[in-house]
């Protein structure tokens, strides 16, 4: 995929039309990820079963305009760094085990150690105008961070959620 061949600080623009399957991707370098369609749905992220994740952040990111499908687990697993999504769809599918799935699951903040012991008080998640389907909750937190100013609007199909999660 484009994200072991991006450097630090590159963008990433993923082709709309078609569902692109990825798995436990590790995205360990601050990059941007941006869905090429009009709108988020057309451009879709597609993670199958048997996967812990589809993307999987250990360092800041930001997702726009993208949608991510998760068929059990999380859409996306926030380890550590800033992750930012904008404009997103993050889909849990319905199934009988939908209560072990979670479009997204941080652990940034908590006692567990990655490749890097360098700690960082810039861990969190900041969600705006992302439509957020399926799973037990839209987002699960260990470690030292706390949902945080909730706002969520809801028409007549969708609900639209904006909220951070950063240390309490």
């Amino acid at each position: 995929m484009a994200v072991s061949a991006a450097r630090p600080g590159d963008t990433i623009l993923i082709s709309a039309g078609g569902s692109h399957h990825v798995s436990n991707i590790q995205i360990n370098k601050p990059l941007c990820l941006i869905g090429g369609g009009e709108l988020p749905d057309e451009t879709t992220l597609l993670c199958s079963r048997g996967s812990d994740s589809a993307l999987e952040f250990l360092s800041t990111c930001k997702l726009t305009n993208l949608t991510v499908k998760a068929e059990l687990g999380c859409c996306l697993l926030h380890r550590s760094g800033r992750l930012t999504i904008d404009g997103c769809i993050l889909q849990c599918e319905s199934n009988p085990l939908d209560y072990l799935s979670y479009p997204i699951v941080t652990t940034a903040g908590g006692n567990e150690i990655f490749s890097s012991s360098v700690k960082t008080n810039c861990d969190g998640v900041s969600v705006s105008q992302t439509r957020i389907e399926g799973g037990a909750k839209a987002v699960v937190t260990s470690g030292e961070l706390a949902l945080q100013r909730v706002r969520v609007i809801c028409s007549r199909a969708y609900v639209y959620f904006w909220f951070d999660v950063e240390h309490k």
